[in-house]
């Protein structure tokens, strides 16, 4: 009897090992998505799944919010047309509040983001998920933004 409950208490440890090593993983596969977004490296398209679903959510400015949702392909072609002038303008985000909580299909890192020469937060998440390689690719992005012009591409 002790053999057996020493040996499920053996799993359930290294079960959770496994479990926090895999949120630290995500944790750090965020902050160098954050590094190669801030420094407008090429790398950054390779960290999305080609099917990721992709939120703008964008705050108008009486504060309701409309969601403009695209697929990773034009999503990767607006970001490095949008790379272009951002990179001249030395534009930056910052994020604070980042938390890592496990969800059905990987993990839920979730933060506030402050655009450069901005004083306001916006909320932002993003799934990523270990693939069977190893590698971790986002499978889903939300982020908010005040940029009005998203909203052309809003479904009516």
């Amino acid at each position: 009897m002790k053999k057996t409950l020493l040996t499920i208490f053996t799993l359930c440890l290294v079960s959770l090992a496994a479990l926090a090593d895999d949120k630290n993983d995500a944790l750090q596969f965020f902050n160098n998505y954050v590094s190669a977004a801030n420094s407008y490296s090429p790398t950054i398209e390779y960290m999305y799944s080609p099917s990721a679903k992709i939120i703008r959510q964008v705050v108008k400015p009486d504060g309701t919010t409309v969601d403009v949702n695209t697929d990773t392909a034009t999503y990767i072609k607006q970001m490095k047309i949008g790379q272009a002038g951002a990179k001249l303008r030395n534009y930056k985000n910052t994020y604070t509040n980042v938390s890592v909580t496990p969800v059905s299909n990987g993990y839920k890192v979730s933060s506030l983001r402050q655009p450069s020469g901005e004083t306001y937060k916006l909320k932002t998440y993003m799934i990523v998920q270990k693939q069977p390689n190893g590698k971790w690719l986002i499978v889903e992005e939300m982020m908010q933004t005040k940029v009005q012009t998203f909203l052309r591409y809003a479904k009516k």
